[in-house]
């Protein structure tokens, strides 16, 4: 299925123009890597579409994801325990300090290790299938249909890729939620997946993976689309240049000033949290793929094919 992806990969929308590729010494199959004499040294450790382009994404996933959610256990761990025993855990600060006051500073990190196994496995598949689905999908509409209806095609690629994301993570989220809201039942996760195991048999894990889809892929759907159109219009209406003359420092800025627009909905302290969240999510992710030195095509561009049919080029 992959060769095959990899192969459409390089004629859709979403894949750099073919002006790029040439600028980049990518223009064909013949290139070598450091091309011909004189010819512009590869700029790309990996082709568009390619298996190491997409395992070196879901890589990127699995950090964007694991340390954003890891770093911020103590304040989810609140959150759960509001949610479960309101009468007893009255706010976020009285929350944290009932925490402390029993279970000392160690019981803020209760959980992290499901969390982070868990968020770097669904980090794994949002964002490495993402990249899948967004190839499938613009190559099942075709090079001007996948222009024309870019935010179905993101909302669809990103509602894909946290379906599976969701069941990789629901066994973890599952220990991690007893860890943290069962007084007494088990302090780690070696600990607590034998005794869930024991309890109710594998089903115990996968019975909480309806609410993650429900909870999670309306939330992904936005995410994803948001920051996508939010991109593109950042480099047509805001950045001065466009993004082939940016430095790679000033693409990851517009890729965090994305990731936080894309989410400026709800209350003010749900922004600050999940926003500066997804935000960081996303600057990982973009500085994972510079790292890496992967295709980052730049936002896509109405196809001249279409141009000449709504009569804007002569």
């Amino acid at each position: 299925m992959f060769s095959s992806v990899a192969h459409l990969a390089r004629a859709n929308p979403f894949n750099a123009p073919h002006l790029q590729l040439v600028h980049d010494g990518l223009a064909g199959p013949r290139s070598s890597p450091a091309g011909p004499p004189g010819a512009p040294r590869r700029q790309y450790s990996c082709e568009y579409g390619s298996m190491k382009f997409y395992a070196l994404c879901g890589f990127g996933g699995v950090l964007s994801c694991g340390l954003t959610h890891t770093a911020v256990v103590p304040l989810d761990l609140v959150k759960c325990r509001m949610q479960v025993d309101p009468q007893k855990y009255k706010g976020i600060f009285n929350g944290f300090s009932v925490t402390l006051k029993e279970d000392g500073v160690r019981g803020l990190a209760k959980g992290w290790a499901p969390t982070f196994i868990g968020y770097s496995m669904q980090g794994l598949c949002k964002f490495g299938f993402y990249e899948v689905f967004k190839v499938l999908y613009s190559n099942m509409l075709g090079e001007e249909n996948a222009y024309l209806w870019r935010t179905s095609l993101y909302l669809a690629a990103s509602a894909s890729a946290e379906f599976f994301a969701d069941i990789a993570l629901a066994p973890m989220e599952a220990a991690k939620v007893r860890i943290q809201t069962q007084p007494g039942y088990a302090n780690t996760l070696r600990d607590a997946a034998p005794k869930m195991y024991k309890e109710e048999g594998l089903k115990a894990f996968y019975k909480g993976v309806a609410p993650l889809w429900m909870r999670q892929i309306p939330y992904t759907m936005m995410k994803f689309a948001c920051f996508e159109r939010t991109v593109e219009a950042l480099y047509k209406f805001v950045v001065p240049k466009p993004r082939s003359e940016c430095s790679k420092p000033e693409q990851l800025v517009v890729t965090f000033v994305a990731g936080y627009i894309g989410v400026w909905k709800g209350l003010f302290a749900r922004i600050i949290m999940i926003g500066t969240l997804t935000a960081l999510q996303w600057f990982i992710y973009d500085s994972v793929k510079v790292y890496f030195r992967l295709p980052r095509p730049p936002p896509p561009e109405m196809p001249e094919s279409l141009k000449k049919k709504l009569g804007l080029t002569q």
